[in-house]
């Protein structure tokens, strides 16, 4: 096969969309760059226009209303063409405004790249200046700056860049300091760099994109601020337009020609507002999270778009606790679309424990996250499928039932617990929050209750511990903090989401007895997601393999542990090392995943696969059931004889 016929045959690939697609869809920062940019080219082409100079003055024409001819804006108290003026007073203040900010942001950003850099002495003395000059009213200080070197419209650009120095330099030495101390700065200091040299190539393009938004929200500011001085004769000196002065000049008039101070108040407010808007659309689109397919904050539940909904859960889970149904989740990021979940069938009942196994990225995650509604919207939405609860859709019920069931009857465990728990309050707090969620109890009833529950996951010295900070707890108590909140209100389903996978092998064996003991005296069905068959053999009654969006094989974990069908479960078997056998060989899996967007046709593991046939790579595979009661195998020629239909 040449090349090109190779090429012809790959499908396109979907473009992400760009920057100017993530802009555009929000409404109000595209509304304000119309106008910002309209109001710019406007001005900018004043002196091309038909327009009167701005400073000839004609007394017998003056304060000459709206909309007259020759005067589309009509005329000021000295017969001056407002229109002219309005648009050469526009070029003027956005140009101080533009140029303040510049100046600002240089002299400010300097200051807190040194200060957080060098620490010490250094940021203290400059830090110490920059606290000198917030001691004044940034108004007065201004004032008193324009006061010493004179009026006139240079001088108030230099006044305000001051009076704006400090708003820079403590935004971007806060930033910095906390850089300055990470690990990738620490290795560019052992490669020999200089400290010029790592604060241009290491620190500033982590800095910049905050020097950017600051920029973008303070230009307003700068054209208010200049408008100010200039509306108290101490800006632009007559007969020199802005619209500050224009602003102050037409107050004496303001009841008998109220048009002189309107136009150039209301220009005022549609260049402050527009530039705001923008600001807000560009700190927005530099926001990583946000950039996931639309600008708008995650919804309270993820989007749920079914072409149909079947009206009772199938016969064969109606008794159960808890079953995923067909449940396909998928996040479109632009042209795009990642299957994420497919097709994805599971069944929980009480005391059960389910093992979800699979490699990072096959779905696991995501189908316990689309059990709650949690995946994130903008992206992600559920787009077939029933999640039954009691014989519920929780796919349809209504959000403040769905809130009554998250972290009530059914609560989770997540992978990491520092980022699980809030920095800034103690662990007996964020437990007794959970409880206060859910159930009507006294303050004295709630400390009680999250002290047996310390008590409960095990944690030493539990009434000290109240008061504790996360960070001041190991990963295995902050872990068991975790599972007490998951456990606060007797939940009846807990999906622990890897949650051993950072802790060390004792902890992480601390845990798998904790949860397993704890799940059988409250008699809780937990639903495990893991990629360690080890930790599905210690804990799991039930395991379902994930591979690609699809669960692959499912069954008793014994009897797949000991017998898997399917090559991908042996393989990631295979890689787990067994005590007593040194000399066993762990093979690595040939290859990767497919990318979910890109979802081969046929067995999504054939090519990773030693045993795949050409059948194998077309068609859809099927879940079929095997001879023996409880397993299933989505494979044409399982390791494991008895598939219906396998070859």
């Amino acid at each position: 096969m040449t090349a090109a016929a190779a090429t012809a045959k790959e499908p396109p690939r979907a473009r992400r969309p760009g920057a100017w697609a993530l802009f555009a869809n929000n409404r109000l920062a595209a509304a304000g760059l119309v106008i910002l940019v309209a109001i710019v080219l406007v001005a900018l082409a004043a002196p091309l226009l038909p327009l009167p100079p701005p400073d000839i003055t004609d007394p017998a024409n003056r304060l000459i209303r709206p909309l007259q001819e020759g005067h589309l804006l009509g005329t000021d108290q000295l017969g001056r063409d407002l229109l002219s003026r309005l648009l050469y007073g526009t070029r003027m203040s956005l140009a101080v405004g533009v140029s303040a900010t510049l100046v600002a942001a240089l002299i400010g950003s300097l200051l807190g790249l040194i200060a957080g850099y060098a620490g010490g002495r250094t940021d203290n003395v400059l830090m110490r200046g920059i606290d000198m000059l917030m001691a004044f009213p940034y108004i007065l200080l201004a004032l008193a700056i324009v006061a010493v070197l004179g009026p006139g419209l240079m001088n108030a650009l230099y006044a305000i860049a001051v009076v704006n120095i400090p708003f820079f330099a403590r935004n971007i030495r806060g930033i910095t300091l906390g850089l300055a101390r990470r690990e990738f700065v620490d290795a560019a200091r052992l490669s020999g760099k200089s400290n010029v040299a790592i604060l241009g190539t290491e620190i500033l393009p982590n800095v910049l994109p905050t020097i950017v938004i600051t920029m973008s929200t303070t230009v307003g500011w700068m054209i208010l601020e200049t408008a100010g001085l200039s509306f108290l004769g101490l800006g632009a000196q007559p007969p020199q337009a802005d619209l500050g002065s224009m602003l102050g000049e037409g107050r004496k008039l303001l009841f008998n020609a109220p048009h002189v101070s309107i136009i150039p108040g209301v220009m005022i407010f549609a260049i402050v507002m527009s530039i705001n808007l923008v600001g807000d659309g560009i700190r927005d689109l530099l926001d990583p999270r946000l950039r996931s397919g639309a600008l708008a904050r995650p919804a309270a539940r993820t989007a749920v778009n079914r072409e149909s909904v079947a009206d009772a859960p199938r016969e064969e889970n109606a008794n159960a606790l808890l079953a995923l149904e067909g449940l396909n989740t998928r996040f479109e990021v632009g042209d795009e679309i990642y299957h994420a979940v497919n097709e994805v069938d599971l069944k929980l009942n009480a005391e059960d424990c389910l093992g979800v196994v699979g490699e990072s990225g096959s779905g696991k995650s995501v189908t316990a996250m689309s059990i709650l509604g949690l995946v994130p919207t903008p992206a992600g939405r559920i787009v077939g499928g029933r999640v039954n609860f009691h014989g519920d859709d929780l796919l349809s019920v209504p959000l403040e039932r769905l809130r009554t069931l998250r972290g009530g009857a059914i609560a989770c465990i997540f992978q990491d617990p520092l980022s699980s728990l809030h920095p800034l309050f103690p662990v007996g707090e964020q437990v007794a929050e959970a409880i206060r969620a859910h159930q009507p109890l006294s303050k004295e009833e709630v400390r009680q209750r999250t002290l047996e529950l310390l008590q409960l996951v095990q944690i030493p010295n539990a009434e000290q511990r109240l008061s504790a900070y996360p960070h001041e707890l190991s990963g295995g108590m902050r872990q068991r903090v975790c599972i007490a909140m998951a456990l606060a209100n007797d939940p009846e389903v807990v999906i622990a989401d890897e949650p051993t996978t950072a802790l060390d092998v004792t902890v992480q064996a601390q845990m798998l007895r904790l949860l397993n003991r704890l799940r059988r005296e409250r008699n809780a069905a937990v639903l495990f997601i893991t990629h360690d068959f080890g930790v599905v053999s210690e804990i799991c009654d039930r395991v379902a393999v994930m591979y690609a969006g699809r669960i692959v094989e499912t069954g008793p974990a014994e009897d797949v542990i000991h017998a898997p069908a399917h090559p991908y479960t042996r393989k990631l078997i295979d890689c787990v090392p067994v005590l007593g056998e040194q000399d066993r060989q762990l093979d690595a899996i040939p290859g990767l995943p497919p990318a979910v967007n890109r979802l081969p046709e046929g067995c999504a593991f054939a090519d990773r696969c030693d045993r795949a046939r050409d059948d194998c790579r077309v068609g859809n595979v099927e879940l079929a059931a095997l001879n023996k009661e409880g397993r299933a195998v989505r494979c044409l020629y399982p390791l494991v004889e008895g598939a219906e239909g396998s070859g």
